[in-house]
Formats: C-alpha cells, structure tokens, sequence
C-alpha cells in the first residue's frame, strides 16, 4: 500500500514536471528570443556549468538558507510559545510585533551592509529576521489556542511549567511552526537572491549573483541555469520539510 502510494506521488511529480516543460518549451518557441530559451537548451547549460562555477554558487546560497532557518526557529519557537501561554508578558510584547512585523526587513538591506560588510553575516542576518518574525507570530498564535482545560489537566497530575511547554504546548504547536517553516522557505529564497545581487563580494556570491553576472553578458542560457538551480534548492528543501513533518507530526496525516 505505501509503496502503491509514493510511485502515485512520484508520478504526479512527473506529470507536473512534464507539464511545466511543455509551457516553457511553447512560450520560447512562440517568443523565439534569444532571451528566454527553451528547456533543453537551458538545462544543458545547467549540467555544463553545475560542474563549473554554479555548483559552488548553489551551495553557498543553500548553506545561507539553512543556516538562517535553523538559527531563527529555535529562538522564535521558544518565544513564541512563552507569549502564547504567558497573558502578561504577551500584552507587553504584542504591540513591539504588531509594529515591527508588517515593515518589510528588507529594507534595512542598506543598513545591514553598513553596518555588516557584504560577506555572508549580513546575507544570513538579513533572511534570519525575516524568518524570526514569520515562525514567531504563527507559534505565538497557535501557542494561544491550546486549550486551557487541557493545561488544567495536566497540571492536576503535577507537571510542572518545563514539562506543560514540552508535552502540551510544543506538540500542538508544531503543525503549525512547520506550516510556517514551509512558508518562510519561499521568502527566505526571495531574499536570499535580493541580497546576493545587491551585495555581493564576487567570488561565489551565491545563485542570485551568478544570475545576475550573466544577465550583464547576455549569457541567456547561463542565466537560466542558474533559475534552474535555485528552483531545484527551493523544491529539494519544501520537499525535505515536507517530509519531516510527516516524520514528528504523524497524528497529522492518520
């Protein structure tokens, strides 16, 4: 039955890929531009320079992502959670967030670059707190709709405050953090590739600077090599959190 079951996803991966290469491969025959070339001659440049310069590039950018997800999850779970759960101090805390959240943090790209150089720190930093916020506000939510008289019960039985965050508040929370990580997945890539064509220190600068270096030389197929390749981290690490979900959240998929 499992197995029936992942050679159905497999091939409905399959189908949507195949789908996708048929639209590219119509709209560049129908532009039939030099700027938008079609998948073959786009993919070919992929396996070309994958062994060359954008095999380092993607795993500079990959390591960035990564490093800043996990660093922001920890500190904006755990916070997130004692807000949720603790009235008094969420009613000093919530009116910081609600004015600090909805500022686009990449805004403070130029400031970040001042004040941090243009190495990976300020890259890293950048997409950090962008990430923060976003797992901070979900877990702040979900840690205030567990329910009460589910509390109560457990502390009738004598667990003490460590133990209610550990076994009530973080397994209720968690769907919803990975929902989140999910979520900040995409824009930790947005501005990932933002701050890897602004700032920018040359050598393996990262997918967003390989795309833009060859966007400068018209190099059409390199350029889309390097889409290629940051769609392929993207899919590769929505896949991976995808999975782990199903890993420590089965209750999630009976």
């Amino acid at each position: 039955m499992v197995k029936t079951k992942n050679v159905k996803i497999i091939s409905d991966y399959l189908a949507a890929i195949l789908i996708l290469l048929a639209i590219w491969w119509i709209a560049s025959t129908w532009l039939h531009k030099p700027y938008f070339p079609g998948p073959f001659a786009a993919f070919s440049a992929f396996g070309r320079e994958l062994g060359k310069d954008l095999g380092p590039h993607l795993l500079v950018s990959t390591a960035r992502v990564l490093v800043s997800l996990v660093t922001a999850l920890v500190p904006a779970v755990l916070l997130g959670m004692v807000l949720g759960h603790v009235e008094r101090l969420d009613r000093f805390a919530a009116p910081l967030i609600y004015l600090t959240y909805p500022v686009p943090k990449i805004i403070f790209l130029p400031l970040v670059v001042t004040l941090m150089g243009l190495g990976n720190f300020s890259k890293i930093f950048l997409i950090w707190i962008v990430v923060f916020f976003q797992i901070l506000v979900t877990t702040r939510d979900a840690s205030r709709q567990v329910s009460k008289s589910m509390i109560d019960s457990v502390l009738s039985l004598g667990a003490i405050q460590s133990q209610i965050y550990y076994h009530v508040i973080f397994p209720a929370c968690l769907p919803k953090i990975m929902t989140a990580l999910r979520i900040s997945l995409g824009t930790a890539i947005a501005v990932l590739f933002f701050s890897e064509t602004v700032a920018n220190t040359g050598s393996y600068g990262g997918i967003g600077y390989f795309v833009m270096e060859a966007w400068a030389r018209l190099a059409w197929n390199d350029m889309f090599a390097g889409i290629i390749a940051m769609g392929i981290m993207g899919f590769v690490l929505y896949l991976f959190l995808d999975w782990l979900e199903k890993k420590i959240c089965p209750w999630e998929f009976l």
